[in-house]
């Protein structure tokens, strides 16, 4: 055990170089991890940046829904999004459109082409002017509800899906079409690279229920084989393979016993 808490110190060590080296971030606080500004083209029309908070979407819909059917980028302000996009039915629009339902509860109108005074409490609850107290606290109340971590944003995502908390939907009236069911491949192993440091236990079951596979193949890992993919922990802190979700709005790297599962000579 002492073994495998100095190789985290190690590489922690090491990701705090990355950090130093110009990549260094201040840790978000639990209820903005995960949370991205949105920039495009906001202030061009005289409008705040949009504050785009995961966990609000996360906890009812999966990953896959958003990212593959409605196509948004896994980088943020990647996807380029427009009012006009989002009033024609792109984008945030493929839900907030004023008319689709949630749990038989109308989803709000995301953009318009003019608005009023009236219509601004709309834009706020998007395009954020200041910190809201009220978001924040909305975070806390469902963080009671949810089973707890210590890294990220303080939520067991996986448990929660797992215990039946979340009951998440994946496909949107009008965007995703039926497909057809595919083989999930069984855990397999990953050697560590580091001595005395557990194997690597992926599990494709737990990622397909978020991810489906087409998230992750082929633009994240190019190939489908074990092995494949060649990859370095200095490449995933720099956010590319694992680090495209993980340190952003998955839990972070530096949680090493949630991947380093496998017991040294197990």
């Amino acid at each position: 055990m002492k073994r495998i808490m100095l190789v985290c110190l190690i590489l922690l060590g090491g990701s705090g170089v990355l950090w130093a080296a110009g990549t260094k971030k201040k840790k978000p606080l639990p209820h903005e991890f995960g949370s991205v500004t949105i920039s495009n083209y906001s202030q061009q029309a005289g409008m705040p940046p949009v504050l785009f908070d995961h966990w609000l979407h996360r906890k009812n819909y999966t990953c896959r829904v958003c990212h593959v059917d409605i196509g948004f980028g896994m980088t943020a302000n990647s996807t380029k999004i427009r009012a006009a996009d989002n009033g024609k039915g792109y984008f945030c629009g493929a839900c907030h459109n004023g008319s689709t339902t949630f749990r038989k509860v109308k989803i709000f109108e995301s953009c318009a082409a003019t608005y009023t005074r009236d219509d601004y409490k709309r834009c706020v609850k998007c395009h954020a002017v200041e910190k809201d107290p009220a978001r924040e606290e909305a975070f806390y109340r469902f963080l009671e509800k949810m089973p707890r971590e210590t890294f990220g944003n303080g939520i067991n995502w996986e448990k929660a899906e797992e215990g039946g908390s979340l009951k998440l939907v994946d496909n949107v009236d009008g965007v995703s079409f039926k497909k057809s069911s595919m083989k999930v491949e069984g855990n397999f192993a990953l050697k560590s690279k580091v001595e005395g440091m557990p194997d690597i236990i992926f599990s494709h079951a737990k990622h397909t229920v978020w991810n489906g596979c087409e998230l992750c193949h082929p633009d994240i890992f190019v190939g489908i084989k074990k092995g494949a993919t060649k990859y370095t922990m200095i490449e995933l802190f720099n956010g590319q393979y694992c680090g495209v979700c993980h340190d952003k709005v998955a839990f972070p790297q530096t949680d090493c016993k949630r991947c380093h599962a496998k017991p040294v000579g197990g």
